[in-house]
């Protein structure tokens, strides 16, 4: 750990303290402001939308002007939003609060890019365990959170106005932590002229493993993570309560960060990631057997932790897929479709959930996490092929 990790490692926690505020205010805010029920977790659904939108430009500014003024720009970007979001919920206008939160998807998507950029401040073979402190710095995120949301939720006399009010001063801290960093400088236009194009990138198991990885993983646990504050209302828990889990998450999230790089070094990443996707499906076993409070926290618990080895093993995985020169463009590949499954799955969780009930929700993420297990022994045994293949050569 040396001070520029430590300082990217606060910018990620001050990054995920907006990001846990936001799942647990903009679904229940939306259920006050939306014409229709189904539509409460429209506002989370636009937030992941926008990052999805903004992943393609952000690669492109971050090639123009470097990894520091993107992310400075994505910052004043996200404090413009979140006062937005602020106006909207003092005005009671669900479409302010839509829009405000589309725009805040910039910010998402240059804040994604710290786990990437962490790699690039060490030795190549310091970089999992480069990303894996950077994403521990989510603990952060985990504990502030959610007290944050729970203490400037009735600050003002329109609910969560001050909570939105508050991340414009989280946005701005991180601004000044994030300036202070030395990047290096990303390969010139000349360079990257000479990288592979992405569909040749992408054709590699290795990168459509990472990706599956990532976007399956993130979009499962959004799905369940975005419908948890409305589940438990509607099981008539507290909103204490409902912080309380999502803290527990979030903490599941990022503590494994410590040590998840160590587990990859020693064991490989794709026996990591199975354990993860054996974690998520502990978590729907959990999440039906029952609705108290320790089953909502043990089941997103062990969700957070299952996504931890997902989404640590697939952003792994995906350095062995590119050059240096093709970095922002796989990089820029992986997140579009990291954000593109959590704007689906944000949108199905408000339906799912008021519809057809946590139960159902829980049974239908099978699907995803089946095909995924599928998709990982694909790829060991496509590797297994590929080393037990005998070399010849000519005469």
């Amino acid at each position: 750990m040396n001070r520029n990790l430590l300082l990217l490692t606060l910018c990620q926690g001050l990054f995920l303290t907006n990001n846990v505020v936001f799942i647990a205010i903009n679904g229940l805010v939306g259920l006050q402001l939306a014409p229709s029920a189904w539509m409460a977790t429209l506002p989370l659904t636009a937030y992941v939308a926008g990052g999805a939108l903004s992943t393609a430009l952000v690669a492109r500014h971050q090639r123009k002007v470097g990894r520091k003024r993107a992310f400075q720009v994505g910052l004043l970007w996200g404090m413009a939003a979140t006062a937005l979001c602020a106006y909207a919920a003092w005005q009671r206008s669900f479409g302010l609060l839509v829009l405000g939160t589309v725009l805040a998807g910039y910010y998402q998507a240059n804040g994604s890019l710290y786990r990437f950029a962490a790699a690039e401040l060490v030795p190549p073979a310091a970089r999992e365990k480069a990303i894996s402190w950077v994403l521990a710095g989510g603990i952060i995120g985990g504990v502030f959170g959610p007290n944050l949301a729970s203490a400037t939720r009735d600050l003002l006399p329109q609910p969560f106005t001050g909570a939105y009010l508050s991340l414009v001063v989280v946005a701005l801290v991180a601004l000044v932590l994030v300036s202070l960093i030395p990047f290096p400088p990303l390969p010139t236009a000349a360079q990257t002229a000479g990288g592979r194009p992405l569909r040749e990138i992408a054709r590699q198991p290795v990168f459509i493993i990472a990706v599956a990885a990532a976007a399956l993983g993130y979009g499962v646990m959004n799905l369940l993570m975005a419908a948890t504050p409305i589940a438990m209302a509607q099981c008539s828990h507290p909103f204490s309560d409902a912080a309380l889990v999502l803290e527990w998450h979030v903490l599941g999230m990022f503590v494994p960060s410590f040590f998840t790089g160590h587990l990859i070094k020693r064991f490989g990443t794709l026996p990591i990631m199975t354990v993860g996707l054996l974690l998520n499906i502990g978590c729907v076993a959990f999440a039906l057997s029952g609705t108290d409070l320790m089953h909502f926290l043990g089941a997103l618990f062990a969700l957070g932790v299952g996504w931890n080895f997902l989404y640590l093993g697939g952003t792994t995985l995906l350095t062995e897929a590119y050059r240096p020169e093709e970095r922002t463009t796989a990089q820029g590949a992986m997140d579009f479709w990291v954000f593109t499954t959590m704007t689906v799955t944000s949108f199905s969780s408000g339906a799912l959930v008021t519809t057809g009930g946590w139960s159902s929700m829980n049974l239908g993420t099978l699907l995803p996490l089946g095909l995924l297990g599928a998709a990982l022994l694909w790829l060991a045994s496509h590797r297994r092929a590929t080393q037990n293949r005998p070399i010849t050569t000519g005469r």
